[in-house]
């Protein structure tokens, strides 16, 4: 017999799926993981498929009447409308949620961020429409940031509210994992398709392929959260914890000093995110005789590092605290900065050594940055309140990361990209100590 629906749950663009999904029984901190592993693994793989073809494909496709830095650089413009595209995704987003569910308002973003991509892959060049297909990227890469807004779940806060206490740092990093997996398949299938296409058959159709791959990676993620998200006992769990959206600007204002905390503690992962991933990879193309093929075969074999990193700060986190995790690793990034620019202009072995040594600092730090101050929200917010912080941490600390470091390195030199690194470690010890202070002054 299926069991009844609950009142809170019974809207009825959702009935039907509860009603598929209620025979499932009691939800574990393991169900959980799993679907935060499948929810980040395709939407990091979403994004890493956009971002790698901003470096390999579209200042040729697009830009083709600037010169190839000046192309990186619009492209890696384009690149950060998507985190600027995040926080409008969260505020419509959120009246959906409350309006017709959770369930309702999961679908529809992975439909907007499928669709988005699925029109990636057929966009026109500029040779056959002109300065029209810079437009059309731009407002589809919008419209992918909107639907990575609207996309969160709840799941992450989910997963840490109900692990065990003494393996919190354990579940922590669990979210994380979708990054470095994310991008091995995506630079995996890059590699694959330049290696076996001519430069012609690539940049004809050959780049399409990844994002059609994401586009169904999309669509079986999908049904995967909703068999989990549309259960009654999740709806409890989340009920339970008083996981349900607030308003986003009441919890702006109401939370505004956790948000800002929250924003800034992850920033030293943040900017190292972007600096082992899509920024060597443009570096690599415009100023060396390199092989991309072989860069990418680096950053596949650079996301096993990093998904053993992160498995290693949750191991670490949980022996000696989650704050000593993200202030060493902070202080370890601070003094990588110091000669990584050197590494990446010292040839074939000197990227090799970048990039492994950068992927290790950042599994440490990135497996123990995200909801680094979500407990200080209260119960009413705590929802929302993490969605506006994942979304305002990623806008400050990795939006604009590769169209920064381009610019400055090829500027100033390699030397500025180590500074841009720094400042974003001042920051991370700066909130950290900040946290720490009032968490203080809060408990005298």
């Amino acid at each position: 017999m299926t069991p009844p629906l609950s009142a809170s749950s019974s809207r009825p663009l959702e009935r039907d799926a509860l009603i598929v999904n209620a025979r499932h029984g009691t939800i574990s901190p393991g169900d959980i993981a799993i679907g935060v592993i499948i929810g980040r693994t395709s939407e990091f793989f979403d994004f890493f498929v956009y971002a790698l073809a901003a470096v390999l494909v579209f200042p040729a496709m697009v830009f083709p009447y600037a010169d190839p830095v000046t192309a990186t650089l619009y492209s890696f413009a384009l690149f950060s409308l998507a985190f600027v595209g995040r926080p409008f995704g969260t505020l419509i987003f959120t009246a959906l949620d409350q309006k017709h569910g959770r369930g309702v308002k999961l679908t529809i973003a992975l439909f907007l961020l499928g669709g988005s991509t699925m029109a990636i892959a057929l966009l026109p060049s500029y040779d056959q429409v002109g300065v029209l297909s810079a437009w059309l990227l731009g407002f589809f890469r919008f419209c992918q940031g909107v639907a990575l807004g609207g996309s969160w779940d709840g799941l992450p806060s989910l997963l840490s509210l109900n692990a065990p206490k003494k393996y919190r740092g354990w579940y922590a990093m669990i979210p994380q994992l979708g990054a470095p997996l994310g991008l091995f398949v995506a630079s995996g299938l890059f590699a694959y398709f330049l290696g076996i296409l001519t430069a012609d058959d690539f940049f004809r159709w050959g780049w399409r392929y990844p994002f059609f791959v994401a586009l169904a990676i999309n669509t079986v993620a999908l049904f995967a959260r909703l068999r989990l998200v549309a259960t009654p006992e999740f709806q409890r769990l989340f009920e339970s914890r008083d996981l349900q959206p607030s308003p986003p600007f009441q919890a702006l204002f109401s939370e505004w000093r956790t948000i800002v905390l929250g924003a800034f503690a992850p920033l030293a992962s943040f900017a190292l995110f972007h600096l082992v991933t899509v920024f060597p990879l443009s570096w690599v193309k415009l100023m060396t005789q390199d092989d991309p093929v072989r860069f990418l075969l680096i950053e596949a074999a650079g996301a096993i590092i990093c998904v053993t990193a992160i498995g290693a700060s949750g191991f670490i986190a949980d022996k000696v605290g989650r704050r000593a995790v993200l202030g060493v690793s902070a202080a370890l990034i601070g003094a990588y900065s110091g000669f990584a620019p050197q590494l990446l202009a010292a040839g074939q072995v000197g990227e090799i050594v970048y990039m492994f040594t950068g992927f290790v600092l950042l599994g440490l730090a990135f497996g123990q940055s995200s909801g680094a101050v979500n407990s200080n929200f209260s119960d009413y917010h705590r929802y929302t309140g993490a969605a506006i912080v994942s979304n305002s941490a990623w806008f400050i600390g990795a939006g604009f990361a590769p169209l920064v470091a381009l610019f400055l390195a090829s500027r100033l030199g390699l030397w500025a990209v180590g500074i841009y690194l720094l400042s974003g470690v001042l920051c991370t010890l700066a909130a950290l100590f900040i946290n720490r202070e009032w968490a203080k002054r809060e408990a005298d």
